[in-house]
């Protein structure tokens, strides 16, 4: 059994004052504080949620797409320049630029963090939200673009010359060579539950990422099929907005106090030993990559960092012992 990692999703619209677009508040007593204006920003707190992950042993950070919020990959390249270990995994969709410079892009972040960035393809965006990004490809067309875009990024990252006719995408004598050449391609994140989904999955993702809905068993044995059947494998993971505290009732309090101020609740609700034991009964279904999603973002990190990955530490061991028993 594969050792689970956990990663925290980074809010690039904001997470509240100290996340948002301009300088954070003035508190009542600044005794000690900065108070030019300009000197806080959101990438200082993107900054620091991410620092809060490495110190508290997460394994990466996903900046996810989202129109209304930061350019993941601007935010993901300053997120592993300035951490030593964590991965970053950066959310696009396909139409954001050709695949070539996609690729040169990552080639150089790659470069300077070790290579340690992945990507997150979100391929079935919301057809108003695709429109007001200039994409305006419908239905399948959608997953064959996704096919042609991995296809070439590929291509011309493994080859110096290479040459791609496709009906979105078209390369001539085309590849990386010098300084670009000779790091890992990014390892690719699909998610989505349709034919054109596992498809598209089967034949280029590393790993595919669910949500809580999704009737995960039957989805992992069919994705699993079809991924064996072109002689690949594809791992699993698990988006997951957690809220723990020491007991459920302290968890249920704080659900409730955040649901009377507006915000969503979250998926996933208990105490640190409830969540850990729920996070190992999706281990034991084949997941090996949980995306946290939980709010204000530094102090979540921190707390779940220090009150919930040491139960989950060693879970592969375990179960590995048990079974040998």
């Amino acid at each position: 059994m594969t050792e689970p990692r956990f990663y925290i999703t980074l809010p690039t619209r904001g997470d509240g004052a100290r996340g948002g677009r301009g300088p954070a508040p003035v508190p009542a007593s600044a005794v000690a504080t900065d108070l030019r204006p300009g000197r806080y920003g959101p990438f200082d707190h993107l900054a620091q949620i991410a620092r809060a992950a490495e110190i508290a042993t997460f394994h990466g950070v996903l900046a996810p797409f989202d129109p209304a919020g930061e350019e993941s990959l601007v935010v993901t390249a300053g997120v592993l320049r300035q951490n030593r270990w964590l991965r970053a995994v950066a959310g696009f969709h396909p139409g954001i630029a050709t695949p070539v410079y996609a690729a040169k892009l990552s080639a150089s972040v790659q470069r300077f963090s070790g290579d340690r960035l992945d990507w997150r393809i979100e391929v079935d965006l919301d057809p108003a939200t695709a429109r007001a990004q200039g994409d305006f490809l419908r239905g399948p067309d959608r997953y064959a673009r996704a096919d042609e875009f991995l296809t070439v990024a590929k291509g011309v990252w493994h080859e110096e010359d290479y040459t791609y006719e496709g009906r979105f995408f078209q390369v001539l004598a085309g590849g990386f060579a010098g300084p670009l050449a000779g790091s890992a391609f990014p390892r690719v994140h699909l998610s989505g539950t349709s034919e054109e989904a596992l498809d598209l999955s089967a034949r280029h993702a590393d790993l595919h990422v669910f949500d809580l809905g999704d009737d995960l068993d039957a989805l992992v044995a069919d994705l699993g099929g079809r991924a064996a059947a072109r002689g690949r494998t594809v791992a699993y993971g698990l988006r997951l907005p957690v809220l723990a505290r020491e007991d459920e009732e302290e968890a249920r309090a704080e659900a409730g106090r955040r649901t009377a101020a507006g915000s969503p609740p979250a998926g996933l609700v208990g105490s640190f030993g409830g969540t850990a034991e729920a996070i190992r009964a999706y281990a034991d279904r084949g997941v090996t990559a949980f995306f946290l999603e939980a709010r204000p973002s530094i102090e979540e990190t921190y707390r779940l960092g220090e009150q919930l990955l040491p139960l989950l530490t060693g879970v592969a061991e375990s179960k590995e012992i048990e079974h040998a028993d």
